[in-house]
């Protein structure tokens, strides 16, 4: 799983931020990994010198082998809240697909029918 972080002007993407989040994003989603190609981050402070809640956003885009990629959002008062809800949804996200992908398979979900 290849991933990518980019800023926009208005936030510096110092290498340890990129580090932190490569970290996170692979040890949130290593349960994917053999399913992932790609997940790219985005962090932008939408109103960059100008105060206001709220004006930091993620976006994060997963790319899911012989799927459709798809990608979360989540704005916030700082960049680790927005980076971390949108992580929060983006597990969420692939879950809730990946379980449906293993059912159209007909493997069961863990916990389900034959479960011990």
């Amino acid at each position: 799983m290849q991933i990518q972080v980019s800023t926009n002007s208005s936030v510096e993407g110092s290498e340890q931020l990129t580090s932190e989040i490569e970290s996170t994003v692979s040890s949130r989603l290593s349960r994917f990994a053999d399913q992932l190609t790609r997940v790219e981050v985005h962090l932008v402070d939408e109103n960059a010198d100008k105060s206001g809640g709220g004006d930091k956003r993620c976006t994060i885009e997963a790319r899911v082998a012989g799927q459709q990629p798809v990608a979360v959002s989540h704005n916030a008062g700082s960049l680790a809240e927005a980076f971390a809800g949108a992580a929060n949804k983006l597990s969420s996200l692939l879950d809730s697909k990946m379980g449906k992908l293993d059912r159209r398979k007909g493997n069961q979900p863990m916990g389900g029918p034959g479960a011990s």
